[in-house]
């Protein structure tokens, strides 16, 4: 379900508003738990290892790299980009090669700092781990992914034997270069499948079997852990004639996190907006925009409807937040502090059309919520549907003062025109 209202949402918030920070439906690893996960299913990997303070970066540099001339230092957070991005320090660059001697310098100029990339927003993130890694001689960079495909109803291999790159400019650049091997869900990879895709990627001395092998493990670790994306960029090509994943991204699905606890144990909630952190914890489907009207609404459908009808009356949606079918008053309760929290919100719309929802365990929840949270913006509320005047009773003798509305379109006026008073 939460898979679905992610499709459903993300097909039309640009119409609602702008993000404000893309709410994932998918787990999404830093860089050197990637690593770390594949190399635990025999895929190579450079050696590596993270740290998050200066004495670990020394100790590391001594224990771990004590012949390397030279090592790479990469910023960790949860956005691409990082390469080229900039840490509101004026540092340029959250990945850097350097001399062995230069590492804690860099090291120490990353952690802590808030790194700026086309992903992150203007906002950035806080750079609390730094990968250092070894430098590989690499003779050739490659694509490789693995994706969830609907036309083939499976997984879905791509790759390109030009790597290094965004895939998009690639298949813009070298659209006959790029191969795509469906792979059956039920019967699993094939030596067949696998050599498809190496004869794709066309290595230039990497041994055949061997690359036909690590291509196979990729997909087992695809499978085992409910991966929704693995996408290596690039798949390197080593001097000593290895293919290794030098730099990967690793998505899984949230729906698998009943059986995939080892895994989601390694989710980073610092790295996510804490708004949406509260809310997956109550059950909540939240989304946080740029606009100042937040929102309440029962049901996914309902919820982009009143976001688009508020851009309609000249308003911002300022989240998205849908409560669901069956919310129950301390929902409502924690709804009600997640849309305080943001600052931007300037007026608050309730629009609950109560099938399985009761309208009367919204009312109390608004009313509990207000208790508990000091409402300093107006709150307008629409009910309509299952115990409706049991929840438009239980509103108008708490005594708060409410903007009603009669419908969708009455409530969204009325939300704008508060804004402007």
């Amino acid at each position: 379900m939460r898979g679905l209202v992610n499709k459903l949402v993300s097909r039309s918030l640009s119409v609602a508003g702008k993000w404000q920070q893309q709410q994932l439906r998918r787990l999404n690893i830093h860089e050197y738990q990637g690593a770390e996960l594949m190399g635990k299913y025999g895929v190579n990997v450079p050696k590596g290892v993270a740290v998050s303070s200066l004495d670990e970066v020394k100790k590391a540099i001594q224990d771990v790299f004590p012949n390397e001339s030279e090592l790479v230092v990469k910023s960790q957070i949860l956005a691409g980009g990082r390469g080229l991005g900039t840490f509101k320090s004026g540092l340029k660059g959250g990945v850097h090669i350097v001399k062995r001697d230069q590492a804690e310098d860099i090291a120490g100029k990353m952690l802590g700092q808030v790194l700026v990339t086309k992903q992150t927003g203007p906002q950035g993130k806080v750079v609390s781990k730094v990968y250092l890694c070894e430098k590989l001689s690499l003779v050739n960079e490659m694509y490789f992914s693995i994706i969830l495909d609907r036309k083939s109803a499976g997984p879905l291999i791509i790759a390109c034997k030009k790597g290094g790159t965004s895939i998009e400019d690639l298949a813009e650049k070298f659209p006959d270069m790029i191969i795509k091997v469906p792979i059956d869900v039920f019967a699993g990879i094939t030596d067949e499948d696998a050599a498809k895709v190496v004869d794709g990627l066309a290595p230039k001395a990497a041994d055949r079997k061997d690359s036909i092998e690590q291509v196979k493990k990729l997909y087992e670790l695809f499978r085992k852990t409910d991966c929704t994306m693995l996408e290596i960029n690039p798949l390197a090509e080593t001097s000593a004639n290895q293919l290794v994943a030098a730099d990967a991204k690793l998505n899984f699905d949230d729906n698998a996190a009943f059986r995939q606890k080892e895994v989601f144990a390694l989710r980073d909630p610092t790295q996510e907006d804490p708004r949406e952190v509260a809310a997956a914890k109550v059950d909540l489907n939240y989304i946080g925009l740029d606009g100042e009207i937040g929102c309440m609404v029962n049901g996914a459908g309902l919820a982009m409807a009143t976001m688009d009808i508020i851009k309609l009356h000249g308003g911002t949606p300022a989240n998205f937040l849908d409560v669901g079918g069956n919310a129950s008053e301390h929902q409502v309760v924690e709804a009600f502090k997640i849309l305080t929290s943001d600052e931007k919100v300037k007026a608050i719309l309730v629009n609950i059309f109560g099938g399985i929802m009761k309208c009367d365990v919204i009312a109390s929840g608004i009313v509990n919520a207000a208790k508990e949270v000091s409402l300093k913006v107006p709150v307008i509320v629409r009910l309509e549907g299952t115990n409706v005047e049991q929840g438009k009773r239980i509103l108008k003798e708490s005594g708060m003062k409410l903007i009603t509305a009669d419908d969708l379109d009455d409530a969204a006026e009325k939300a704008v025109k508060a804004l402007a008073n």
